[in-house]
Order: C-alpha cells, then sequence, then structure tokens
C-alpha cells in the first residue's frame, strides 16, 4: 500500500465528461480522462485492503458484488500511485484481456464493493483502468504477444462478441491455431453493433481486432455458421468449437396495436442503424420501452438525431435517491443513477425523461400513423406483474423496444444436436461449458443468458480453459 492515508486525504474524482450540448452534436465519446498526475491521488484512495471485496465476485442478497475476473485491483493501484504505469499494465492484463472494453462499458461491480463505499466514496477502479490500457496503447506497451511454440491443435469459436474475443485469445496464447467465424461484416459483437459510439468508439473493437490479428488469430467475417459452413465441417477441420452467439432473441412485449405498426423498432436494430448514419428518430416522439443501460444508449441516440421529445419507461418501482437503513453497502445498484443519456435529455428537455412503474398497453394510430402510446401504472405482488386498469396516453411516434432479450437463437444449436434449456440456452452440467456433444463448448450470453460484458468475458476465459483440457489433456491457463 503506498499511501496509507490516501482515502482520508483525498476526495474522490471521477473523469469528466464533454459539455452536453457541445457532445450531443456529434458522436464521439464522452469522456475526458484526467491528467496522470490527479490519476495516481485517485490511486493513492486504494486502502489495500485485508479482504478486497472489489476483486472477489461474491454473491450477496442475489447480487454479484465485486469483479468476476478477479481483477488484482490493490496491486495496480498501488503502481499507478508510485508512477509505475508499465507495472500497472501488466498487473490488469494478467486477469482482465481487455480492460479497453471493461474501462468504458462494464457497471463497475468491482467499485460497488470498495470499503471506501460504506462511509464515502469508492475508488475511480474503472476510471483508473481505462487510464492504464490507453496509456499501454499510446505509449507503444501494447505490442502482439504471439506464442513462441504452437500445439498443433486447431480451435473455431463462433461468435465474435466479447465472450468468443476472450476464448480466442486465451487459446491463441496457449499455443492453439484460432479462427473465428463472425456472421455480421465486422466482429464485436453488441460491442460493435450494439453500444453507441459515444461510449465505446468502434476504433476501440478494431484496434483489438488487429492486435489479435497480428498474435495469430484468424477472422472470418460475413460467414454464417448453419448457412455458409455446418458445424459437421467444423468439426471435422477443428479439434474444438466453441460456441458464442450471444442471446440475440428480444423479448417481444404485449401490446396492443404493435404488431401492425412499422414505427415500432428494437433496440439492437437501431443503435446499428445509427452506426450507419440513419436517424429515425429525427423530429420524433420518441418512447423507449426498458429502463437500462441499452434504453438509456437509445435514448442518447435519440437525442443525437433530433428527436422532439424523448420519454423512457421503465416496470421497476424508482431506486431511492440514498442507501437505506434495509439497503445499506455493498448495495449500490439499488440506489438511484442518473446515466449520461438521461441527463442530456434533462438538459435539453428540461424533464426526467424516466417514467417508473409504468408499462405501455396499446399503441394509438391516426390514418395509418403511431400518434400516442397508452400506459398504465404496474405493480409486483407476490412475484406477479399487476397491471392498474387507468390509463394515460403519452405522444409517440416512434417505439424503440429495450426489454432485453430472452436468450440466445435456438435453431443452430438444436439442427446439430446440441441440447438446450427452457431459457432458450445451450445446455451443459453445472459450472461447465462442454455440450452434450463431445469437444463442442458453449461461452456467454449464449450460456448464461442476457448478461455484462464483463460477464461474457470471464465466460470465454473459463470456457477456453475448459477446451484447453479437452485439447492437451491439462490446462495451464488461469
Amino acid at each position: 500500500m503506498g499511501k496509507t492515508d490516501g482515502f482520508l486525504l483525498y476526495q474522490r474524482k471521477s473523469d469528466t465528461v464533454r459539455d452536453i450540448r457541445e457532445r450531443i452534436r456529434d458522436r464521439e465519446e464522452i469522456h475526458v480522462p484526467l491528467p496522470a498526475s490527479e490519476r495516481r491521488k485517485q490511486a493513492a484512495r486504494c486502502m489495500n485492503c485485508g479482504v478486497p471485496f472489489c476483486q472477489s465476485a461474491i454473491v450477496l442478497n442475489r447480487m454479484t458484488t465485486g469483479c468476476p475476473l478477479h481483477n488484482v485491483i490493490p496491486e495496480w493501484n498501488d503502481a499507478i500511485y508510485r508512477g509505475n504505469d508499465a507495472h500497472a499494465l501488466s498487473r490488469l492484463l494478467r486477469m482482465n484481456p481487455f480492460p479497453e472494453f471493461t474501462g468504458r462499458v462494464c457497471p463497475a461491480l468491482c467499485e460497488l464493493a470498495c470499503i471506501n463505499g460504506i462511509d464515502s466514496d469508492p475508488v475511480t477502479i474503472q476510471n483508473n483502468e481505462f487510464y492504464l490500457i490507453e496509456y499501454g496503447f499510446s505509449h507503444g506497451l501494447m505490442k502482439p504477444r504471439i506464442p513462441a511454440v504452437r500445439s498443433g491443435k486447431k480451435a473455431a469459436v463462433v461468435g465474435s462478441g466479447p465472450s468468443g474475443l476472450a476464448a480466442a485469445d486465451r487459446l491463441n496464447r496457449r499455443g492453439h491455431s484460432v479462427t473465428v467465424f463472425e456472421r455480421d461484416r465486422e466482429a464485436g459483437g453488441l460491442l460493435m453493433f450494439g453500444i453507441p459510439n459515444m461510449k465505446l468508439d468502434k476504433q476501440v473493437v478494431l484496434r483489438r481486432r488487429h492486435l489479435m490479428e497480428e498474435e495469430g488469430v484468424v477472422f472470418k467475417t460475413g460467414v454464417e455458421v448453419g448457412k455458409d459452413i455446418f458445424l459437421e465441417q467444423l468439426r471435422e477441420e477443428y479439434d474444438a468449437v466453441i460456441l458464442a452467439c450471444g442471446a440475440k432473441q428480444a423479448r417481444t412485449p404485449k401490446i396492443e396495436g404493435m404488431e401492425n405498426c412499422d414505427a415500432v423498432v428494437y433496440a439492437v436494430r437501431f443503435l446499428s442503424d445509427f452506426l450507419e448514419g440513419a436517424e429515425p428518430a429525427k423530429g420524433k416522439d420518441v418512447v423507449i420501452l426498458g429502463g437500462g443501460d441499452t434504453g438509456n444508449d437509445c435514448l442518447a441516440s435519440s437525442i443525437r438525431q433530433g428527436a422532439s421529445s424523448v420519454t423512457q419507461i421503465e416496470m421497476m418501482k424508482k431506486p431511492p435517491l440514498e442507501r437505506q437503513p434495509d439497503n445499506p453497502w455493498p448495495q449500490w445498484p439499488k440506489v438511484l443513477k442518473t446515466d449520461y443519456g438521461q441527463m442530456e435529455a434533462i438538459e435539453v428537455f428540461g424533464r426526467d425523461p424516466c417514467l417508473f412503474e409504468k408499462t405501455i398497453t396499446r399503441l394509438i394510430m391516426e390514418e395509418g400513423e403511431l400518434k400516442a402510446a397508452e400506459i398504465a401504472d404496474v405493480s409486483f405482488e407476490n412475484g406477479s406483474l399487476v397491471i392498474s386498469e387507468h390509463r394515460d396516453t403519452i405522444p409517440c411516434s416512434l417505439l424503440i423496444i429495450a426489454a432485453g432479450f430472452t436468450g440466445c437463437e435456438t435453431e443452430l444449436p438444436r439442427s446439430f444436436g446440441i441440447e438446450c434449456t427452457e431459457r432458450n440456452t445451450v445446455a451443459t452440467a453445472p459450472g461447465k461449458y462442454q455440450t452434450n456433444i463431445d469437444g463442442v463448448f458453449t461461452a456467454g450470453d449464449m450460456h448464461r443468458g442476457q448478461s455484462l460484458v464483463v460477464w461474457a468475458i470471464r465466460e470465454g476465459m473459463e470456457c477456453a480453459k475448459e477446451a484447453d483440457q479437452w485439447l492437451m489433456g491439462y490446462t495451464n491457463l488461469l
């Protein structure tokens, strides 16, 4: 521990963000890193706890707190404080293969578990992580790490989202020859097509792909397994196959009139089209069904497209502004937060765009065009959703469905005899990654269901470890 009283001397100071009125005019990343001198003070706030909950990833009250990757956070915070950024970066990369992703889009479960958060503010772990990886790239430290010896084994990874990339990265560094198959035109999965540039610039994803290619990973984009190439062919050509195709089966809400309305779009399609320059929200009264991160991204994207108004509908109860006696540390997720898109909506439209404990019951059309949405209050009684009979209407000429996903697209695994669960995920033994077919593994959202990027990375790493055991008879992967 470099600064024993750092947590007492320095207050938390997060990275700054660009002025709202400036940033809504473009699609560039919104965060502005603090200078290195201030970053060292922030790292000095790390207490090097005897039990570092930040890296523990334990389940408390049915919520995971701490980093699923078991990042050795106190170690690299100490190195940042001492000015040894290169060593700090090496410790960060030991457990996290892609800090440029988690440093931008992760909800920072590590910070939720920081013991400083008991009676003060947690350490800026995510900002420190972001600082380190960008320091590494800008100072030439992120050089290709090419295996000195190849194993002679070949592995195919189907899907190039965070879990597929993590599995490919680990297997390649182990010395196996890895080919990644991706049906979209570019690698990255939701990192590329489901998160807007404001949070994750696409050059960051391409930068990582190019580095992996230099290390020996082969990417075949625009190739759909099950159509352009079949699983049987992969099994014949490769010694192991990993399915990491995500959970792209969108949840379809029951809204009267939705099925005949062409002014309804699902969030991933909306965000993907925005990436290509489309502006379907321009001049529209936009209503977003879903109060999560993706809904917030749709909100921010709508503002940049020139929406006339934006409203975000959330079924859950509005969280408290501060911790309550029955909601102590580390249950930070239960405290209300205003995300970047919501801040922008408040600045632009002068009101909070979020309506809690509501749902949409009906779409109102006039002369074939969507004009309004009928909404109702909701509550949960004994775990069941109860919709009130009272109805209100709000202007709506574009409805964006950001209600999450119900699982993976099961046609591919089922067509090859791979067992799936009732949750529309690929079945494996508990805590394992091999499917019912020898040599075929699965990871990420396709395996665990819709989840966070950091969990997808963890799944990819663990799956690679199990696949390596299959290929070699032992494994030395972490």
